[in-house]
């Protein structure tokens, strides 16, 4: 089999089935799973689906409940590009990996159950609530549509370099683990060639665009906790990986920085 391609945008140009064929160094347990129908694989993947399905119902009812404004325009269009990256996601990532970030999976580290709870579920709610509260009541309203449409592309420019970080990277887990179970190795295509945790980046800057996407100044107090978060989170996990997974120490000498390059 051949490697897969690194560039993100390659993998739009294939089904989901033809990619899947293309993906190499697939471990026993990820053919077993993926290929004779291991129980329970179906529903995982339809548990995947229904968890993010859930997620954008759920960003709706803060959003338009919190606004009190069913016909708010930005966010509308904030959902609907919350959709399509879903689906840009399912498509760009292994199958297996959907089986992964399914649900918890044992060997999550005790720490990252709460860190991650709180950049992925309770800090976003936290920014969403407070941008819709905010267009309700014009605490500090946003007046330049120029920086609204800006801030929207940003957002989804930092929502697509985590669809291209987990595109390239087959073991980008919702929590921070050592995946032993699925013969974890370093990944170095893709966003991996320029810093050593993309996906955080990505998730960063589209947590930052966010409260101005939306119109709002005070959400990005709750915004910038989470990117706080997020950086805190990137520091861990990364002690984590080069302490106990092999090989990750020598790709930490190759790639030098962890998010920004020439900074950190």
């Amino acid at each position: 089999m051949t490697e897969p391609k690194s560039d993100f945008f390659s993998y739009f140009k294939m089904s989901v089935m033809q990619k899947f064929f293309k993906q190499t160094k697939f471990t026993y347990k990820d053919k077993e799973m993926l290929t004779q129908g291991k129980k329970g694989t179906g529903s995982a993947v339809r548990k995947w689906w229904l968890k993010n399905i859930s997620s954008l119902v759920l960003v709706g009812i803060v959003l338009l409940g919190g606004s009190g404004q069913f016909d708010w325009a930005m966010a509308w269009a904030y959902l609907a590009a919350m959709g399509m990256i879903m689906i840009a996601n399912a498509v760009a990532m292994d199958p297996a990996l959907q089986v992964e970030r399914s649900e918890l999976q044992s060997g999550t580290k005790k720490w990252d159950v709460v860190l991650a709870s709180f950049v992925a579920i309770g800090g976003p709610i936290l920014i969403w609530l407070t941008a819709a509260l905010d267009h309700r009541f014009g605490w500090t309203k946003v007046t330049l549509p120029v920086l609204q449409v800006v801030a929207f592309i940003f957002f989804v420019l930092g929502s697509l370099i985590v669809t291209w970080a987990m595109s390239a990277n087959r073991f980008f887990s919702a929590t921070v683990r050592i995946q032993e179970d699925r013969n974890q190795q370093v990944v170095r295509t893709g966003p991996y060639r320029y810093v050593r945790h993309p996906g955080y980046l990505g998730a960063i800057l589209a947590m930052l665009m966010t409260p101005l996407a939306l119109g709002s100044f005070v959400a990005l107090i709750p915004a910038l906790v989470v990117a706080s978060g997020y950086v805190l989170r990137t520091y861990l996990e990364d002690k984590v990986l080069q302490e106990e997974l092999q090989g990750y120490k020598e790709f930490a000498n190759e790639v030098r920085y962890r998010l920004l390059p020439l900074i950190w």
